[in-house]
């Protein structure tokens, strides 16, 4: 039988294949070209990206208004486009409209981040068929990034870290109907959320987990990163203790799947990456309304204490699977930037009353 991994990359190739497939021919060649060096997850989102590009030539664009379908648009129609072209499609993903299966109006928006990644996938594209010495010009090359203002790290402190722990654990302030179903799930949410705080896990890769996945021995884990490298992440004592207590009651159940996730729902199923964040913001909004925290935000609020314990940026970037050790730097240096600002405030040159 397949790991949840496999089936979940088996899962995206199919997604994958049925997008390529309503894009022009020669796109293939670049997410074939792109294979060995990007995730499926990676490539997935290039060709959602890409298909939003085409639709909006076809539509929005007189150039290619007379052809039956964005399939039909050619390499050559491209290497024709200005950088302003770029700028207008860059424009138009502020807010534009699409209908969907059903003929429903659907509208969508981007900030600056949204407009940021599609343009990436852009660029990327347009590299590809440029180093390919397919297309000679590049108008993507001439056009800026949008500038993303970086937003402080939303996480939680340590004393919400541990109100949050004691509502999960005692379900405290949940409402009548919530208290019902949390007399079944208190084990299994204080072993979910104490894992993702004490490991810094990614959701995805706490869904993946199985049975067998967990070893007391060494008090670790074996995930799968993204990219699917397997790696081994440890665990402290305060996530034993939950682990251990909700697995006594775990091996009671069979997964209906067949499978033996570690996380199971109240179906006795695979819990659900979208089924976890809930899980997360049901609790966390107990503890505080003025930060909305998802599991993402969990990973932060480890990162950050790990960082704030250790000063080890490398270590950080190890524990959390980043490939990129600038990618922490990016998101943990500004807590280097409030020591430095708060020893700017602690040296004194004169007294002044």
């Amino acid at each position: 039988m397949s790991s949840y991994s496999e089936q979940r990359q088996i899962h995206l190739t199919k997604v994958l294949r049925e997008v390529i497939s309503e894009l022009p021919p020669y796109t293939f060649d670049f997410f074939r070209g792109l294979e060995h060096t990007t995730s499926m997850n990676t490539r997935l989102a290039y060709a959602y990206d890409l298909r939003v590009f085409f639709d909006y030539l076809h539509k929005e664009n007189e150039s290619f208004s007379r052809l039956e379908s964005f399939k039909e648009i050619t390499l050559k129609q491209l290497e024709a486009l200005s950088p302003r072209d770029i700028e207008k499609y860059l424009e138009y993903l502020s807010y534009y409209e699409k209908k969907d299966d059903e003929d429903e109006t659907i509208s969508h928006q981007n900030g600056q981040k949204g407009k940021a990644r599609k343009l990436a996938a852009l660029k990327t594209f347009y590299h590809y068929f440029y180093k390919q010495q397919l297309i000679t010009f590049n108008p993507t090359a001439l056009v800026d990034m949008p500038k993303i203002n970086e937003k402080p790290i939303v996480k939680l402190d340590v004393d919400e870290v541990a109100r949050l722990l004691d509502i999960v654990e005692e379900g405290t302030e949940l409402t009548e109907k919530q208290q019902r179903y949390h007399v079944y799930t208190k084990k299994r949410d204080l072993a979910l959320i104490s894992l993702l705080l004490g490991t810094g896990i990614r959701v995805s890769e706490c869904v993946g987990l199985n049975m067998e996945d967990v070893d007391f021995n060494y008090n670790g884990i074996r995930i799968t990163r993204k990219g699917g490298n397997e790696t081994i992440i440890y665990f402290g004592q305060e996530v034993e203790g939950a682990l251990r207590d909700y697995m006594q009651e775990r091996k009671e159940k069979v997964c209906k799947d067949g499978d033996t996730p570690l996380f199971l729902s109240l179906q006795n199923k695979r819990l659900s990456v979208r089924s976890v964040q809930i899980l997360v913001k049901k609790y966390s909004s107990l503890v505080t309304q003025l930060k909305t925290i998802t599991p993402h935000k969990l990973r932060s609020t480890y990162g950050t204490q790990l960082y704030q314990e250790t000063g080890d940026i490398y270590l950080v970037a190890d524990v959390l699977g980043h490939k990129d050790v600038n990618t922490t730097k990016k998101h943990y240096a500004q807590m280097d930037d409030a020591r430095r600002r708060m020893a700017a405030s602690i040296v004194k040159l004169r007294d002044i009353e």
